[in-house]
């Protein structure tokens, strides 16, 4: 809940002026760094069909996501939205198992392979968020906790659907305001197996978690980490454009 309409349209024409400036195109389109990242961009529901409708125009590489979809495609749900109303909206991607919804709203891994599954229904990108407390890390359960949050999903899945999704791992510890930027070698302790384990059935590996343009260059040197997910560095389009700077970069 960071950006009314107005907020987010004007962030969004920045942004697309930055990538135009950038040449930023699809990706795979030349740039300094050897290729343009895939670009995606999740607004509150409120602003979804006006930044999308401005991107749609301006930026048309820009993915735009919807922050949660319930798993119904309609019905008796007062308050919810669902995957077709946010793909009537211009969502090409949901947002799905955000840490603050499982804390907060009940959204258990059977509830998330439910949505999961109801975005790839219709055609829209799964971007599963999957992480462990500081609680759990501290009794040395990382690894097992975020395997067991992907393959409650993925292992319901054909082959072809598994490989539409994509993993955004986020330490609930390393999120937020109060998050402590995670270290490389500890994103490194559960990056390495979750690849080892479901990184040929999957999509890609985002990182997300306290990530600015201090810490971007070296979480994405950690093997395996295929982009990142950002939050409050990316509010300002300034610090977005920066980091998409950093990504192509890395190549």
């Amino acid at each position: 809940m960071t950006k009314t309409r107005a907020e987010g349209l004007g962030w969004a024409r920045e942004v697309a002026a930055g990538l135009a400036e950038r040449g930023a195109g699809p990706p795979g389109a030349p740039s300094p760094g050897g290729g343009s990242p895939q670009v995606f961009v999740v607004p509150p529901a409120t602003a979804l069909a006006e930044v999308s409708g401005l991107l749609a125009q301006e930026a048309p590489h820009v993915l735009v996501g919807a922050q949660d979809a319930h798993w119904e495609d309609a019905g008796a749900w007062t308050g919810e939205v669902s995957v077709p109303q946010v793909a009537d909206a211009g969502a090409r991607l949901v947002e799905i198992g955000h840490s603050e919804r499982r804390e907060h709203f009940g959204d258990t891994d059977a509830r998330v392979a439910l949505k999961v599954r109801a975005a790839l229904r219709h055609g829209l990108v799964p971007l599963l968020c999957v992480g462990e407390t500081a609680a759990v890390r501290s009794a040395g359960g990382s690894v097992e906790h975020v395997l067991g949050q992907v393959h409650a999903v993925v292992d319901g899945l054909d082959g072809a659907d598994a490989a539409r999704v994509v993993v955004a791992y986020e330490p609930v510890w390393a999120i937020g305001a109060s998050g402590r930027p995670a270290r490389p070698e500890e994103v490194a302790e559960v990056v390495e197996p979750l690849v080892a384990d479901v990184g040929d059935r999957v999509a890609g590996l985002l990182f997300g978690g306290s990530v600015d343009v201090g810490g971007a260059p070296d979480l994405l040197g950690v093997p395996g980490v295929d982009g990142l997910f950002v939050g409050r560095a990316a509010w300002e389009a300034g610090g977005f454009l920066r980091l998409v700077d950093l990504v192509a970069a890395a190549g």
